[in-house]
């Protein structure tokens, strides 16, 4: 079986120990109350057939329901997450007020085995973090993303 492959794009402004990068917390049940290693890139799977630069754009209008500002996409690379997904992002400069972002959904039984479905936000909340603190708040397969940022700027 293949692994599965996510794209996405990490947003980011200022410069030097000024840079900060927009992290969205995971939602539903499972995240609902933790913090640290529940944030992420805005990222989704996407399918053999789509170019992977271009799920990235569409994951980041899904997740955030706002379309990724103007800018040159600088690639950081892949990581392969403990669960074997291959996550790809690229790095994009501007900006985005969290305010306005209007998460996608995503449905889920819940509780568990309730027959019950719930839809829950694909991110129940998105902010801006100083490098520093997002390696904190990010998933830890994601953090090496904020290193190769770092080497670029």
């Amino acid at each position: 079986m293949a692994a599965k492959h996510s794209a996405g794009i990490l947003l980011h402004r200022g410069t030097g120990d000024d840079t900060e990068v927009l992290l969205g917390h995971m939602g539903g049940p499972f995240w609902a109350r933790k913090d640290a290693g529940a944030w992420t890139v805005p990222k989704g799977e996407y399918a053999d057939d789509e170019e992977p630069v271009a799920a990235a754009r569409r994951e980041f209008l899904e997740e955030l329901g706002l379309p990724a500002p103007d800018g040159e996409l600088a690639p950081l690379g892949e990581v392969r997450q403990s669960g074997g997904k291959v996550v790809t992002v690229w790095a994009l400069e501007g900006d985005l007020d969290p305010s306005a972002v209007v998460p996608g959904t995503f449905e889920l039984e819940w509780p568990p085995r309730s027959g019950r479905v719930q839809e829950f936000p694909e991110l129940d909340r998105v902010a801006w973090f100083p490098l520093a603190e997002a390696g904190e708040k990010l998933v830890k397969a994601q953090r090496v993303f904020l290193d190769r940022l770092a080497a670029l700027r």
